[in-house]
C-alpha cells in the first residue's frame, strides 16, 4: 500500500451527458491555428502544419461555473472549441483508424491570457503561462461517440452576454479530427482519458469580469461560464 506524505489530489474529470458516471482526464492537448479565418485574424500563415500545446488536467472547469478573472493578465480571451475524448490509446495511429480511438465529444473554451501570449511570442518563449493557468479549460458534458456519431460539420459558436462573438462550422477545420489524432500520436502516446481541444474559429476577443459566456457545437453539446472578479 502506497502511503503519501500529503493527501493525493482528486482525479480531474468531465461530466457525461445523462449519466452519473464521469470521464477521468489524464492530459489535455490543444491544437493551435486550425481554422483558416482565425489564423488570418492572428496574422499567421494558414498553410503551416498543426502544432500542439497542453493544459494541466486540473485546469478543467465544470460547465455552469463562475471562475475568478485570472491572475497576471489584463487581456483574457475566449476560444470556443470542439473537444475530443480519447477512449483507446496508441502511437502512430493511422488516420483511417483514428476515429476508433474516440470515446466521445464535448464543447470547451480555451481561455488565453493574450497579453502573456503576445510577450511569449515576441521573446520566442513557451506559451505555458498564457495557456496553462488555473481554470483555463472550461468543458461541457461529454456525449459518447456511439450517440453523437463523428461530426464532420456543424455550427460552432460562442456568445458573451447573449451577443454572438464567434461562429463557424466544423467543416472549416484545416486538419479534421482524424488527422489531429494521427499527427498528435506521432509525437506522444495517446492514452484513454486524454482530451484534445481541436482549435477555434475566428472572432476571438476579450472577456471581462461579470461576462457570461455560452458556447455550443451543433449535435454535440454546450458549455456555460461566468467570469467573476479577480482574486
Amino acid at each position: 500500500m502506497t502511503v503519501f506524505v500529503l493527501p493525493p489530489p482528486p482525479t480531474p474529470s468531465v461530466a457525461i451527458r445523462d449519466s452519473r458516471q464521469r470521464f477521468p482526464v489524464r492530459r489535455i492537448f490543444c491544437v493551435g491555428r486550425n481554422y483558416a479565418a482565425h489564423i488570418r485574424e492572428m496574422g499567421n500563415d494558414e498553410r503551416d502544419p498543426p502544432f500542439f500545446f497542453t493544459k494541466p488536467a486540473d485546469a478543467l472547469v465544470e460547465t455552469g461555473s463562475t471562475i475568478p478573472y485570472p491572475l497576471a493578465t489584463q487581456n483574457l480571451h475566449h476560444e470556443i472549441e470542439l473537444v475530443v475524448a480519447i477512449g483507446k490509446g496508441g502511437v502512430r495511429i493511422d488516420r483511417d483508424a483514428a476515429l476508433d480511438h474516440i470515446w466521445g465529444y464535448g464543447v470547451g473554451v480555451d481561455l488565453t491570457r493574450r497579453d502573456l501570449q503576445d510577450m511569449a511570442k515576441k521573446a520566442a518563449r513557451p506559451w505555458d503561462w498564457a495557456k496553462a493557468f488555473d481554470d483555463s479549460a472550461p468543458c461541457g458534458a461529454l456525449i459518447p461517440a456511439e450517440t453523437s456519431g463523428h461530426p464532420q460539420s456543424g455550427r460552432i459558436r460562442l456568445a458573451i452576454n447573449g451577443e454572438v462573438r464567434q461562429e463557424g462550422d466544423l467543416a472549416e477545420m484545416i486538419w479534421p479530427v482524424a488527422d489531429i489524432i494521427a499527427i498528435c500520436s506521432e509525437a506522444v502516446e495517446l492514452q484513454p482519458g486524454d482530451l484534445i481541444f481541436t482549435g477555434t474559429p475566428s472572432g476571438v476577443g476579450p472577456v471581462e469580469a461579470g461576462d457570461r459566456l455560452s458556447g455550443e457545437v451543433e449535435g454535440v453539446g454546450a458549455v456555460e461560464l461566468e467570469i467573476g472578479q479577480a482574486r
